[in-house]
């Protein structure tokens, strides 16, 4: 059986139109692959992932040292609540990526403390955390050093959710781009095992993403809302009644706001617009879809935030995060029903 070497899908001849085909015999690379690679060509979507029970069902069978993806940006959407106990108490190193998208400022211990305190609160325990970037330069080889000890000779199977830079961690181990990556979630499609030096890697399909606003764009739209290079946080000072409008998509609504300041943690190609809170039924009634891009189908509703915190994060799976500096007596966001909203401890 002929697998492809992007995504590993087992190779077909017979029809176009199903996952797998390749036009030419003997081929290395699935059409799907072939297209993604040389013309950024999708062809067909498969962004939510493959479902979870397919992928943590296939894991029980399998022996090795579980190489766990978490993507920074996107850090509340890549947790798997209960991943213990759905892996049988194998062995887990996290790999944190996208480094590069977040502020250089920022020191590598800090974000490594955020980690541990989110574990902590989800109750996930891993033997170790490795901070990773897709565009800076990465010291492969003591991260191959520290995967080899710590696999014990056993297979190293790396998994996580759809589009948290699984593939694209292999490939700079692998010190080439072998493996499929693109911008669109849900790349992977099987699994696929690669060899770099004396190591067996399994790259895994990603894990289904049910909360996301990714799920809810067409993927034309997904460049506005992905960030491809480190993100400029966008801050602004509230006084009063405020509201801030992330695109059609997110409403954030401060109330009693005195000397508080938001900084936006989203793409620098998401247009943000600020006005007072009286004039914002207005603007979002007026513009959305216009001024206020893009936008999704889904029911808006509203949530009213408990303040807990002192400086705290709002996040948005699959759009980032806004941070509110200085106590404010309250916050409504309104999003659309699908996605799924968090409010934590600030990150950075």
């Amino acid at each position: 059986m002929t697998t492809c070497k992007g995504c590993g899908i087992k190779i077909q001849y017979e029809n176009k139109n199903e996952v797998g085909y390749s036009p030419k015999i003997n081929s290395t690379y699935c059409q799907r692959c072939f297209r993604i690679i040389h013309y950024d060509d999708l062809m067909y979507s498969m962004k939510k992932g493959i479902p979870s029970e397919y992928i943590l069902t296939k894991l029980n069978t399998m022996d090795g040292l579980i190489v766990w993806v978490v993507d920074l940006f996107d850090f509340e959407a890549s947790m798997i609540d209960g991943l213990n106990r759905h892996v049988l108490n194998k062995d887990i190193i996290l790999v944190a990526t996208k480094r590069d998208l977040l502020p250089k400022d920022i020191s590598n211990n800090k974000i490594t403390r955020f980690i541990q305190e989110r574990l902590k609160e989800k109750g996930i325990k891993v033997k170790g955390i490795l901070i990773t970037s897709h565009l800076e330069k990465i010291n492969k080889n003591l991260i191959l050093d520290i995967l080899d000890e710590q696999s014990d000779g056993k297979d190293i199977i790396v998994i996580g959710k759809a589009n948290t830079g699984k593939s694209t961690f292999i490939n700079l181990l692998i010190g080439n781009d072998v493996l499929t990556k693109s911008r669109y979630p849900g790349t992977t499609l099987d699994f696929n095992k690669i060899k770099i030096k004396n190591l067996t890697f399994i790259d895994t399909p990603g894990i289904e993403v049910k909360n996301s606003i990714l799920m809810l764009l067409d993927d034309i739209k997904l460049n506005t809302v992905i960030p491809t290079r480190t993100i400029k946080p966008t801050i602004y000072q509230l006084n009063k009644d405020q509201s801030i409008a992330l695109g059609g998509l997110i409403r954030i609504d401060v109330y009693d706001a005195n000397k508080a300041s938001l900084v936006a943690y989203v793409s620098n190609d998401l247009l943000i617009h600020r006005t007072k809170l009286s004039n914002a039924d207005k603007l979002w009634e007026n513009h959305k879809g216009e001024l206020l891009t893009p936008v999704v189908e889904d029911k808006m509703v509203s949530t009213t935030v408990n303040v807990r915190y002192d400086k705290m994060d709002i996040v948005i799976d699959g759009l980032g995060w806004v941070c509110i500096n200085n106590k404010v007596s309250k916050i409504v966001v309104t999003h659309p029903k699908q996605v799924n909203v968090t409010f934590r401890k600030a990150m950075l």
